[in-house]
């Protein structure tokens, strides 16, 4: 080899490309937001992929909230309704004894007790009725006494409620040769909140026939 080729061969390697500081900033930059692998074969991401997943875990946990907030109105405003139905079934229940028990020798006791829980039409009704039904009551010297009651509500609000009652009793009158006599007075209440309270403002069926004179 000659004196030529060695000064070619120095220059050669001399004029090999050299990469720039700038070069190497950008790959850098890059490598920064590439995930980066870990020992456990896990992917850590770069700084965009982390941006990225605070934003879906905000997203997630706004849903979660939402969702949650939502569900509990809709459970208060179902146990209000349950509670709702629950005290109208207790009204109901308590109604129906005082509808169905009465002795013709102390209708005026009872007459002022059915109007004091009742409300609305209802009210209007056995008011105005409750003459002829003291006569009819006297004259076959009619007693009924409550046995059994059942109550359930059919529908309901917070304000309204309508019940189905069944009321087991025991009557006796003239017809029944002063004997007691078993009978069953079925009836739909509809009752309503007033001023807190839950009044009876109508019934289907507000009592059985008397009994045969």
């Amino acid at each position: 080899m000659n004196d030529n080729d060695g000064e070619i061969d120095a220059l050669t390697e001399d004029s090999a490309p050299v990469e720039s500081s700038n070069f190497v900033a950008k790959e850098d930059s890059a490598d920064a937001a590439q995930p980066v692998e870990t020992k456990r074969g896990r992917l850590i991401p770069g700084r965009a992929g982390r941006i990225a997943l605070r934003a879906a875990a905000a997203v997630l946990l706004c849903a979660a909230i939402t969702s949650t907030v939502a569900c509990y109105i809709q459970n208060q405003g179902n146990k209000a309704i349950i509670d709702a139905n629950a005290d109208a079934r207790t009204a109901a229940c308590k109604y129906a004894p005082v509808l169905a028990d009465y002795d013709a020798k102390k209708l005026d006791a009872y007459f002022a007790a059915v109007l004091a829980g009742a409300t609305g039409d209802w009210k209007k009704q056995f008011d105005s009725t409750s003459k002829e039904l003291r006569d009819v009551l006297t004259q076959g010297e009619v007693v009924s006494k409550v046995n059994d009651v059942q109550c359930a509500i059919k529908t309901g609000d917070e304000t309204s409620a309508e019940a189905i009652v069944v009321i087991g009793q025991t009557i006796t009158s003239t017809g029944t040769q002063g004997k007691p006599a078993p009978g069953q007075l079925s009836m739909v209440m509809r009752l309503e909140k007033v001023d807190g309270r839950w009044l009876v403002n109508k019934v289907n069926s507000p009592l059985a026939p008397p009994p045969q004179q």
